[in-house]
């Protein structure tokens, strides 16, 4: 559009946002504390202002105007006038252009200037002075859209919680170096969508692949002047608009037949979303949407000196979820992405920041009970990263029912155990049952636990068994960021090496953890690539790193570590034993003489109260019976499944394990051993009789051979 607006009309107050209905556009912009809010109109390249209009109507802090000659495709921002006193939380400054809060789709990129702050930076007393420099010219831009799309008869795969594998993965990183992806769709939405990705997927056997920021995010300005880039995302600034880097047509429908092309092949779609602060930093950031329409209503300020922000996120600032049109925002946001964009579900980053109504994590706070009533936000998956960097904010097991959550006491015990530290058995038979401990007093199931090994934030499956320290250098920050607590072990050279004994001891650690993470009660996550054997050259914060440092190299995998993730996911898959709805009782099922479970000690003897809390133990088995499952499937059918003995040894040494009487003249059948890098599998262990020689530090699956079993 290169014509100017001739006519405005009231509008609406609501929906909030720029509305295309077929003849107009109607704009909407919540903004308690606003003088004046004009709407500014560029041509299609994003580079002239054609037109400022004011908005003509306020209803309720909602300033609205409807524009019957405006299409889909036009270009706009908005500048809005009000007091700049920051020692009382206001900073407006119409000389800076503004993304709106609800724009569906945001085009071009931030081009950082001094233009962008709402003060001088020169000036000696910093953000109480004012700037006056336009920044228009350096902003990306909101454009209006048409969401007509042929959803056809796309629907959820709506999977199970407890038949769930979830597979994290970053958009652009796994296809960039795909070799059967076009060229042009690397990195993209729509190479996420081609036929090779999705075949890996099903192959695999993931059911759920949990998206890494896609929300428009902005690349702060020390990255952008080291030659770097926020590649994992976590910097949002547009809540509803699928960030343009990652689309190969630059049209917000292209994210939309990924999703449809995703359900087709039945895996489901989780975002990871992060609205606990946005790219506006503190109050020494720039002045780009949020900070400039109403700071005093969208950011949690000090109380005492409203100059400064509450800061639970190490972000700079905190969304102000007591604010009823801030809490309103977010719930649309996610209601689009559900009913618009039809995603699955969401995992919340610092989802604690999320809960807080004063100062305390609130688990029935507004934000839960919004939630939790919401006909379609309470029927999707909800995921939390359950803490913040606030007193308080750790609050995993806290979370109410409705809500999974990342169990990172799961991954910490799990590294620790095989990594050989002593006095974890105890620990380790919690977190491997589904953490009773932390789920069940509130009446969630094993499913509430999200069980990760490894994820975006921190050392891949290959480097965790490969470096005792982190090596960030390619961070420029001096090798301080990242955690130095990885709990990992390089087994005995730090990074790559050419000891053969040294590599396979890696290969089967690495087998160790994800046998242990895909046999476990709860639901487990895999990070794309840990299957193949990626490596981050020890880099365990790689979130600046949008190069080979972080991109999937499909030219280089390891096909037998492949091949193994694929059987056990499709072991979890075949035995309702390793993924239950309910946690193990520990006794006899219906007066029946058959538990549920049995933890054994290698002489083939139960464990006693007293003997698990010995710092020497490092190896132990449990017996997992298929014949007291109590479970039924969806047609109300009592499932039953073969009884199984997983036999776990991280010593170093091999031990003689005393095989367990299963019946009388019962064999054990050994489907898995990680000592062999196939897997092994072998026959004629004789119940009660044999020992099974267990490798130090190796896992053994081994089954009832001669049971009879019924299953789904």
């Amino acid at each position: 559009m290169a014509e100017l607006i001739n006519a405005v009309w009231p509008g609406r107050p609501y929906p909030r946002g720029a509305t295309w209905d077929g003849e107009g556009v109607n704009f909407a912009l919540f903004s308690e504390h606003a003088d004046k809010v004009e709407l500014c109109l560029f041509d299609p390249s994003g580079r002239r202002e054609l037109q400022r209009i004011t908005l003509p109507e306020r209803t309720n802090h909602i300033w609205h105007g409807y524009l019957p000659e405006a299409r889909p495709g036009l270009l706009y921002g908005y500048r809005v006038h009000g007091p700049y006193e920051p020692a009382r939380g206001h900073r407006f400054n119409p000389h800076k252009l503004l993304l709106e809060p609800y724009a569906k789709d945001i085009a071009g990129t931030l081009r950082w200037s001094d233009a962008h702050f709402g003060y001088r930076l020169s000036h000696r007393q910093a953000d109480l002075s004012f700037d006056r420099r336009d920044n228009a010219a350096g902003m990306p831009k909101c454009r209006v859209i048409d969401p007509a799309f042929s959803w056809g008869d796309d629907r959820r795969p709506t999977i199970d919680w407890h038949e769930m594998v979830v597979y994290e993965l970053h958009v652009r990183g796994f296809t960039m170096q795909h070799p059967d992806v076009p060229a042009p769709l690397r990195g993209t939405y729509a190479g996420l969508a081609t036929a090779p990705v999705i075949e890996h997927l099903q192959r695999l056997g993931v059911t759920t692949v949990e998206l890494l920021p896609v929300h428009s995010f902005i690349d702060d300005r020390r990255l952008i002047e080291n030659d770097l880039r926020n590649y994992w995302g976590y910097n949002s600034i547009g809540f509803f608009s699928p960030d343009h880097r990652y689309s190969a047509s630059g049209h917000v429908g292209e994210f939309k037949t990924m999703v449809k092309t995703l359900h087709s092949a039945g895996i489901e779609v989780i975002l990871d979303v992060v609205y606990n602060h946005t790219a506006e930093g503190n109050q020494l950031g720039p002045t780009l949407s949020f900070r400039g329409i109403d700071n005093a209503a969208y950011y949690r300020l000090t109380p005492d000196d409203p100059r400064y922000y509450m800061d639970f996120t190490g972000c700079g600032n905190t969304l102000n979820m007591q604010h009823p049109h801030v809490l309103q925002l977010i719930m649309d946001s996610l209601r689009y992405w559900v009913t618009e964009m039809h995603v699955d579900g969401f995992r919340f980053d610092l989802a604690s920041a999320l809960a807080r109504e004063l100062y305390e994590v609130d688990r029935l706070g507004a934000f839960f009970d919004v939630l939790h009533q919401d006909p379609v936000l309470s029927q999707v998956k909800l995921i939390a990263e359950p803490w913040d960097l606030g007193m308080g904010g750790y609050q995993v097991g806290n979370f109410p029912p409705g809500w999974a959550e990342w169990n990172d006491r799961y991954r910490d015990t799990m590294r620790a155990y095989w990594k050989g530290d002593g006095g974890l058995i105890g620990e380790f038979a919690q977190r491997f049952t589904g953490s009773s401990d932390l789920y069940e007093p509130s009446g969630r199931t094993p499913n509430a636990s999200v069980n990760f090994i490894t994820a975006h934030d921190g050392f891949t499956l290959h480097d965790l068994v490969s470096h005792n320290d982190k090596h960030n250098e390619a961070n420029l920050e001096d090798n301080r960021d990242g955690t130095d607590n990885n709990l990992s072990w390089n087994c005995g050279a730090e990074g790559p090496t050419d000891d053969e004994a040294i590599n396979a001891l890696r290969a089967r650690q690495k087998r160790n953890l994800l046998a242990t993470l895909l046999l476990s009660q709860g639901v487990p996550m895999l990070v794309a690539g840990d299957e193949m054997g990626r490596t981050q050259g020890g880099n365990n914060n790689a979130y600046c790193q949008d190069n080979a440092i972080s991109w999937l190299d499909w030219e280089h995998t390891d096909a037998e570590l492949v091949a193994f993730v694929q059987r056990l996911i499709e072991l979890r898959r075949s035995h309702p034993v390793f993924h239950r709805r309910h946690f193990f009782q520990g006794q006899s099922i219906h007066g029946a003489e058959i538990k549920d479970i049995h933890w054994l000690k290698p002489d083939g003897t139960d464990m006693s109260d007293h003997e698990w809390g010995h710092d020497f133990a490092r190896c132990l088995g449990v017996y997992l019976s298929g014949e007291a499952l109590t479970e039924r499937d969806r047609r109300g059918h009592l499932l039953r499944d073969d009884n199984f003995l997983v036999l776990f040894n991280a010593h170093h040494d091999t031990l003689a394990f005393q095989l367990p009487a299963a019946r009388p003249g019962g064999r054990w059948h050994v489907l898995l051993d990680t000592s062999h890098a196939q897997g092994l599998d072998a026959d004629g262990y004789y119940a009660g009789y044999d020992s099974y020689p267990l490798t130090g530090r190796s896992l053994a699956l081994l089954v009832d051979h001669d049971a009879p079993r019924i299953t789904s």
